[in-house]
């Protein structure tokens, strides 16, 4: 894999760049509520050397009833502040799942116009599996001031989405298991239809991995997008259950060089719940 410090870097780069002054690491690891995993307490017992926690439901909207959605910029602002994080630094974030919720961290700095991101492929478990050191003292943050500019461009609403399921433009990405997106499985989250949003495609999350949790070849991640009937030369919206998954659909665009790409913030958790806005089953 080349590592590309805007996107995502292997566990090797780390490694070599774990001491520099301007390298700042985020533990960004999120689960449903029905893994029964606990990120904090996870994060508290062992993380790699220097890592804050951020939390992603807390570095979120308080003010909707939606999940985790983008907070407003003065809280981006302030919470990673106060974590130590600011203008001129390089962020890897990871996940205890592989490569899941840190791509959510990462499409958050673009939202705020923070290109000096990178996903760590693989995450945690793949630093454990290689024997690295880990540790379970947080570090001592530093305030550095962090300016935003906010990308409107990177987030889509749901009347938006409605108008690009209506005429088939943007194309609208599914990042869900198959069984959900055809309507076969129940949604995790009570009170949701099943089913998908008229006229989307379904990439799962999960296929533009391989089995160590590292992102497959931009090669192999443009035919499992191609397969699916994306058509890699038009603008995507990425969707998924509450917009975690859908940014991992999002990094793998932008490693292709697709730049047109945007994510559906509420995604099914908003759609889903919408007894006005049509629902869709099936394969396709």
């Amino acid at each position: 894999m080349a590592d590309d410090p805007k996107t995502l870097v292997s566990t090797d780069w780390l490694a070599q760049h774990l001491k520099d002054p301007d390298l700042r690491i985020l533990d960004a690891s999120w689960y449903l509520p029905d893994a029964g995993r606990d990120p904090k307490a996870e994060y508290d017992a062992a993380h790699i050397p220097g890592a804050r926690f951020f939390d992603i439901d807390d570095i979120s909207d308080a003010r909707s009833d939606l999940p985790h959605m983008a907070p407003p910029i003065e809280k981006f602002m302030s919470r990673l502040r106060a974590i130590g994080v600011g203008d001129g630094h390089q962020v890897v974030v990871y996940d205890g799942a592989g490569l899941m919720s840190a791509a959510r961290a990462w499409w958050l700095f673009r939202l705020m116009g923070q290109e000096n991101v990178a996903v760590l492929d693989g995450g945690l478990p793949k630093w454990q599996a290689e024997g690295r050191e880990t540790e379970d003292m947080p570090p001592v943050p530093r305030d550095r001031h962090m300016t935003v500019r906010f990308q409107n461009q990177l987030v889509r609403d749901v009347t938006q989405v409605a108008h690009a399921s209506k005429l088939g433009d943007p194309q609208i990405v599914d990042a869900r298991a198959a069984a959900r997106f055809r309507g076969d499985a129940p949604e995790p989250r009570e009170g949701l239809r099943a089913g998908h949003i008229p006229g989307a495609r379904n990439v799962p999350f999960t296929e533009l991995l391989n089995d160590d949790k590292t992102m497959k070849t931009p090669e192999e991640t443009r035919a499992i997008f191609e397969a699916a009937g994306v058509d890699l030369s038009k603008p995507v919206i990425t969707s998924c259950g509450s917009g975690i998954t859908a940014a991992v659909l999002a990094l793998a665009l932008e490693r292709l060089g697709h730049r047109k790409w945007s994510l559906y913030d509420g995604s099914w958790a908003e759609w889903g719940m919408f007894p006005t806005v049509p629902v869709a089953t099936g394969a396709a």
